[in-house]
């Protein structure tokens, strides 16, 4: 039998773009839709942000879209980009900032993302 614990130990360490891969895996090899994987994933993931303890210097960053602006649809394809979403799921996610997009991630990978974003028109955050 799988340990649970452990499972949910390594869901909670997943980022933005592992649970994308996941959701895929889960959709293509097993039949399960990606919103029911995402919301089994995402749970785990809220909160372990409240227990992570905070770092002196941090070289992980989520990158937050604040605002996407008044090109939304460059921001809406920005995001599919970045995360490799399809493009009703960064629609979702653009309509709902703000949000994070990505979560803790290096920090070359955050400022790359940063500013395709802000290339595209939207308002994003560090974090």
């Amino acid at each position: 039998m799988a340990n649970i614990e452990k499972i949910a130990e390594e869901l909670v360490g997943l980022t933005v773009l592992e649970v994308n891969e996941l959701s895929n895996t889960l959709k293509e090899k097993y039949g399960i839709e990606p919103a029911a994987a995402a919301v089994a994933v995402a749970a785990p993931v809220a909160g372990a942000e409240q227990t992570a303890p905070e770092e002196a210097v941090k070289s992980e960053y989520d990158v937050i879209l604040k605002d996407p602006g008044s090109q939304k649809v460059a921001v809406i394809k920005a995001v599919k980009e970045i995360t490799n979403l399809g493009l009703g799921e960064a629609k979702a996610l653009v309509d709902t900032a703000p949000k994070p997009i990505l979560e803790k991630v290096k920090t070359e990978e955050a400022e790359a993302a940063k500013k395709k974003l802000e290339e595209a028109g939207a308002t994003v955050d560090l974090n």
